[in-house]
């Protein structure tokens, strides 16, 4: 491309990564990973799912990259967070349930939540500013994952007294405090 046009080629590619990366992350948001497919990426960013290959990889390879928070951006992680616990305190997704139910009994569902979490941890980490960002961010996952086990699968009584709206708001109470 001319530069009178002021689109470069790199320009050009680059849109289209960015195009692309977010179709992956509203697709991975609504269907999860199991559910999303290349195809259905590349149809969302309107481009051929050669492109998405090419541009990132294999579907797993884009899914780690389609994950990832912003770095020093602490709003932006307590965002996140936020939509996290709303999901979480609603109706967990069958796969979801699966694994969370299986990864006590199970050494693969153990190791991939394990994984997952992990990378929750340190994800957040980098979006979290201070000297405790990592403490902070191991807290969050830890106490997510707590409040999935005990609404969704100990069910807790006390969270059939308290609505949902009420648990969010506490929730972000709790996330917004200063240490």
């Amino acid at each position: 491309m001319s530069a009178v046009s002021g689109t470069t080629r790199d320009a050009k590619r680059a849109r289209t990564a960015q195009r692309i990366l977010e179709a992956a992350q509203e697709e991975f948001a609504t269907h999860g990973y199991k559910g999303t497919t290349v195809r259905a990426i590349a149809e969302r960013a309107g481009v051929h799912a050669s492109l998405v290959m090419q541009h990132y990889g294999t579907k797993a390879d884009l899914f780690a990259i389609a994950v990832q928070l912003p770095k020093d951006n602490p709003q932006g992680a307590k965002d996140h967070l936020m939509d996290v616990l709303d999901v979480r305190l609603g109706e967990l997704p069958p796969e979801t349930r699966a694994l969370v139910r299986s990864m006590l009994t199970s050494p693969e569902a153990e190791a991939s939540v394990r994984t997952f979490l992990d990378e929750r941890v340190n994800n957040l980490e980098q979006s979290f500013e201070g000297d405790d960002a990592q403490v902070r961010a191991l807290l969050a996952v830890s106490s997510i994952l707590g409040l999935t086990i005990a609404q969704h699968f100990l069910k807790l009584s006390a969270f059939d007294d308290v609505p949902h709206e009420t648990l969010v708001k506490a929730a972000h109470a709790w996330l917004s405090a200063k240490t």
